[in-house]
């Protein structure tokens, strides 16, 4: 426990010390810290938001309790899979954005889909203001057409949930770059790139980068005669 306190404290700083490079942020970022103090749906575990969402995806209670990514590690692993400016990054399972400011950071569009839609309302105002669009939905569900790189944590996640992602993550365009936490994508057609420790709020982790490389062509696509 104290351990974590610590992590917590130091990436905080960490935060708050890259922030001061892209002043913009900071408001934002504020916003997100005061709404992770006043407001949260785990406190009742059975809140009709909590069940909602759950009878809505199919996921399991303990599926949407996962520590947040800090700025430095986003923006570490973001930059080692070539996301900056140009590029599209879609987080799923955003929970309230903070990665979204790091692909802002490095001047990405950035959009989240996330589950919980007390975590949307609250601060989707202040996040749009700096061109991160946060919105409530299922990232099994989500539009992948348009990314250039898809970010997801799903450390907590069951292995029937991950199938389903995997499912949509072959909607992507080939060439797509995914970047996950904890384990690699374990699919066929998913090209691994690379592998580094991490440094999460929880503790280290690994973060895995990998490229979608079909073998045979999306849907409605011919080979070359």
């Amino acid at each position: 426990m104290v351990s974590v306190l610590l992590i917590g404290i130091l990436t905080r700083f960490t935060d708050l010390l890259l922030l001061l490079v892209r002043p913009r942020l900071l408001r934002p970022y504020g916003s997100l810290w005061r709404e992770e103090f006043r407001h949260t749906p785990y406190r009742a575990r059975r809140t009709f938001e909590v069940i909602r969402a759950l009878n809505a995806s199919g996921q399991r209670f303990r599926e949407l309790i996962y520590g947040e990514t800090p700025l430095l590690t986003a923006i570490l692993a973001f930059r080692r899979a070539g996301v900056g400016r140009g590029s599209r990054l879609v987080d799923l399972g955003a929970g309230r954005g903070r990665v979204l400011l790091a692909a802002r950071w490095l001047g990405a569009e950035a959009r989240g889909i996330e589950l919980i839609a007390d975590h949307v309302t609250r601060v989707e105002a202040p996040l749009a203001r700096v061109g991160a669009r946060l919105q409530v939905g299922d990232a099994t569900q989500a539009d992948l057409e348009d990314p250039t790189h898809v970010f997801t944590n799903w450390l907590a996640l069951e292995p029937e949930t991950k199938a389903r992602l995997i499912e949509r993550f072959r909607t992507c365009r080939p060439g797509t770059r995914f970047i996950t936490v904890t384990r690699p994508i374990e699919a066929p057609d998913f090209v691994r790139h690379s592998r580094r420790w991490m440094l999460f709020t929880w503790g280290i982790e690994s973060v895995w980068i990998h490229e979608y490389q079909p073998t045979e062509p999306p849907p409605g696509v011919r080979r070359p005669a």
